[in-house]
């Protein structure tokens, strides 16, 4: 695999962290690919990722404040060998616009959970829960999909 993007809904809170932390992982790794991340809505493009998840990257030594929110396109669809989303509807938006190689985050632990957005939390807390389902499970896609595939 060349490369991998995580898509939530407005690409400002959980694909961002997705993506800050499987570039941590990969670089840690020495693990060459390419690491994006999008939403499937449109209203956060060009904004930065919003303040409790910076907070949280940043407390785990990973800074996302340069990333800038996007829109999913199918040219996305087309490039990217892997589309990991954050949760079931965005799994469906994703496949309508002709993805073959998609997966759900949560399906690397939790039993395939959805990842929650964090503002369905009370608090920064939701921040913390969401960051720690978030790096259990790009650690275990990257055990699983990258890791095994470097060996070969």
């Amino acid at each position: 695999m060349k490369s991998l993007i995580f898509v939530c809904l407005g690409n400002i809170c959980r694909s961002p962290l997705a993506e800050g932390i499987a570039k941590k992982i990969a670089k840690e790794h020495g693990i060459n690919i390419i690491i994006d991340s999008a939403g499937t809505g449109s209203w956060h493009i060009g904004e930065a990722p919003c303040e409790g998840s910076i907070k949280v990257a940043q407390m785990h030594g990973i800074d996302i404040t340069s990333l800038r929110a996007r829109q999913l396109t199918k040219e996305d669809v087309k490039k990217f060998d892997m589309i990991v989303v954050l949760d079931e509807k965005n799994l469906l938006h994703v496949k309508q616009m002709g993805a073959k190689q998609v997966e759900k985050l949560g399906c690397f632990a939790y039993e395939c959970q959805d990842v929650p957005d964090p503002y369905f939390f009370d608090g920064f807390d939701g921040f913390l829960k969401v960051y720690k389902m978030i790096e259990v499970c790009v650690n275990n896609l990257f055990s699983v999909k990258l890791l095994n595939e470097e060996k070969l």
